[in-house]
């Protein structure tokens, strides 16, 4: 299924260690540095940790990252070039989270994870600000976002409601939809059993790890943007999120998982008359798809062909 003229992608890709968790951690790592903070530590699934890594090691900054033995191994590469103490547990994100809590009473860490300082989701705003000035201050009628800690959707939540209240956006706002996997999907849950928070995912697996969050620190933030938006929430399946790797990749987006799951999450919303074909709607790709080769390559039939040596 080709994008058809409504449908733009938008690709943070493109932007700093290859994720869109650098708008958030360019912001944290500034203020921190400005605030006179040494020692900075979070949590990770493995992009935020390298985003924490490159910007604290410009600034000067300690930085303490602890993400799942299983994060892509991109991120541990980056981590560790960049500078950063990586430590691996064997466990989810939630896991990591409590040695993070620890580590704040034994060390000396200030958090920087999720929503556990202001400063991210200031950063985050710059997806939303973005956005509407790529659409000429229209904004789209639909976002759909892969959602693992949601900074995003609430970022980009509140940059829209600070751009309509000086009137550089009308009274339209985006209905943001939630994107999740079947395989760790908290959101969707909450959201359709119309729950203000929502309840720990047990035995969370996926091949997204951006979005393999068992319950996200800000869950009643995500789900009242996911009410007052009048958006919703859908899990879509490993199997499809791959398939829809391959279609991101024919208009010419190497996308990574997570962002491949907004596609996936359309096809079904379409299916089922949730999104009007003819609506404008935003897909958005939170990060590369090169730094999830190994992924990919573990998942993929693929396979390169040998050409017999040239003659002279």
């Amino acid at each position: 299924m080709g994008l058809a003229s409504n449908r733009e992608i938008k690709d943070d890709g493109l932007i700093p260690t290859g994720t869109f968790k650098a708008r958030g951690l360019a912001m944290a790592v500034s203020k921190a540095k400005e605030l006179g903070l040494k020692k900075l530590a979070m949590p990770t699934a493995g992009n935020a940790g390298a985003a924490l890594a490159a910007y604290a090691a410009k600034a000067g900054i300690e930085a303490y990252v602890i993400m799942p033995e299983d994060a892509p191994l991109t991120c541990k590469l980056e981590c560790y070039i960049f500078g950063a103490r990586v430590y691996l547990v064997r466990g989810l994100i939630s896991d990591a989270g409590r040695i993070v809590s620890e580590g704040k009473r034994k060390f000396g860490w200030f958090d920087v994870s999720t929503m556990k300082e202001p400063y991210r989701v200031e950063g985050k705003k710059t997806m939303g600000l973005e956005i509407a000035e790529q659409f000429n201050w229209e904004v789209p009628d639909v976002i759909l976002y892969p959602t693992g800690g949601g900074t995003g959707i609430i970022g980009m939540r509140k940059a829209f409601n600070e751009l309509k209240e000086l009137g550089w956006i009308d009274e339209k706002m985006p209905r943001m939809i939630s994107i999740q996997s079947e395989g760790c999907a908290p959101i969707v849950k909450a959201f359709k059993g119309g729950k203000k928070e929502s309840e720990f995912w047990k035995d969370a697996k996926t091949i997204a790890a951006g979005i393999r969050v068992p319950k996200a620190f800000a869950d009643f933030l995500i789900l009242r943007v996911l009410y007052e938006s009048g958006g919703g929430s859908v899990a879509v399946s490993d199997k499809e999120i791959l398939e829809a790797s391959k279609e991101f990749a024919r208009e010419g987006v190497f996308a990574c998982p997570e962002g491949a799951a907004t596609l996936a999450g359309l096809k079904q919303l379409l299916e089922e008359g949730n999104i009007d074909k003819d609506e404008k709607i935003l897909l958005y790709n939170t990060g590369s798809g090169i730094k999830y080769t190994k992924v990919y390559s573990k998942t993929s039939n693929w396979s390169c062909h040998l050409l017999p040596p040239l003659m002279t």
